[in-house]
């Protein structure tokens, strides 16, 4: 299971963008965290097209399909949308890991248990002003 944020654990920060400029804010080899939005499209497509690993947050499963299409390499969603878009994700054979958003460390197991690839604390977000 992937932890992400976690006070034990370190690992890469994700960078939370609202546009194209803002990458260069961002250190070298920085995984790029934005919102899953049409208006977003163009910041995608992108990242896609320069390989810049990114992690896009979604809010239903219609949104989990396109995101993996869409190529990315995380996938973030609320705990509501865990169980089935982690079922989503192995019945299709996706590549990029699904991460649920959790504040407390007591939702790991919870998580663990069902089987989701990875959570993702508020601390492994950092915003990029534009």
């Amino acid at each position: 299971m992937l932890l992400f944020g976690h006070r034990f654990i370190t690992n890469d920060e994700f960078f939370h963008i609202s546009n194209i400029d803002s990458i260069e804010k961002t250190p070298p080899s920085s995984t790029i965290y934005i919102e899953f939005e049409e208006k977003n499209l163009d910041i995608i497509e992108h990242l896609r097209l320069n390989q810049i690993p990114f992690a896009l947050n979604i809010n239903n499963i219609k949104e989990l399909i396109y995101a993996s299409a869409l190529g990315a390499n995380y996938i973030t969603l609320h705990q509501k949308l865990a169980r089935t878009a982690q079922s989503v994700a192995e019945n299709y054979l996706f590549d990029a890991k699904i991460l649920v958003h959790i504040s407390v460390e007591s939702e790991i197991e919870e998580m663990a248990l069902l089987g989701i690839d990875g959570v993702i604390f508020p601390e492994a977000i950092i915003k990029v002003s534009s």
